[in-house]
């Protein structure tokens, strides 16, 4: 079966206006909207790889559409992202994997570079070379840094693309990554004013980080749309095969 063809724009996001908007979409019942998220990121923290988290970012998306259709929401919306289980855990994985197969290889030939450097030097240590191994090291964690800042954006939209228009997990991943970097570098706008906000709030005992979720998880909802626009629910695409020509 064919995927349908789901336009975007490019250069579409407009951080500020992303982080306005969302604050708004949030604000009339902000303390629901902070519950859900601090939920689901309990829950998504439970179970290794992700597994649950994919369900909870689908049923916070699921919940910050309908509100911005203008539709009723409950707490209770937050777990119809279960609905999304399949195709959510394949994005989650798609994220968790690769970033996994980078990091964990690299700490790992870190700690035998190190062991290796300081067992070669017998007698007369030589202090530059552990030195040199932590230099290596250190340029290797930017480079990953900088690798996972990029694979994250590329995600930015795939768990709204399965909630908005019931796309399969590998085919959100794939339509994320394109319009994601199609707006790189607002997007990177978008998420370096998010994590000032977070900074902000790390500042009040911590415990600001998390009051801060709703106004993210809102402004990528916002950016979604700016990019993808909303699916009109009343819109029906048939995955049915076109009918079979007829011969008069």
């Amino acid at each position: 079966m064919t995927t349908p063809q789901i336009p975007f724009q490019r250069n579409a996001v407009e951080p500020v206006q992303c982080i306005k908007a969302g604050w708004e979409l949030v604000k009339g019942q902000y303390w629901l909207f902070f519950g859900m998220c601090l939920v689901g990121w309990l829950i998504g923290s439970a179970v290794p790889m992700g597994i649950l988290l994919g369900p909870m970012m689908c049923g916070l998306y699921l919940t910050f559409f309908k509100r911005r259709r203008g539709e009723p929401i409950e707490f209770g919306t937050l777990f119809k992202g279960f609905d999304y289980f399949g195709p959510s855990v394949v994005a989650t994985l798609l994220h968790v994997l690769p970033i996994m197969a980078i990091v964990i290889p690299g700490y790992f030939l870190f700690y035998v570079s190190l062991i290796v450097s300081v067992a070669a030097q017998g007698q007369e240590p030589n202090p530059a070379a552990p030195l040199l191994v932590f230099v290596i090291f250190a340029l290797f964690l930017l480079a990953i840094f900088l690798l996972i800042i990029i694979i994250s954006i590329g995600f930015t939209f795939a768990y709204p693309l399965i909630v908005d228009r019931k796309m399969q997990g590998f085919d959100a991943v794939k339509l994320s990554f394109r319009a994601a970097m199609a707006n790189f570098w607002r997007v990177l706008g978008m998420v370096l004013l998010t994590s000032l906000l977070s900074f902000a709030g790390l500042l009040i005992c911590f415990v600001g980080v998390y009051l801060v979720f709703p106004i993210t998880y809102a402004a990528i909802a916002t950016a979604y749309e700016q990019v993808f626009g909303l699916h009109d629910p009343s819109e029906v695409v048939s995955n049915l095969p076109p009918p079979p020509p007829t011969f008069n």
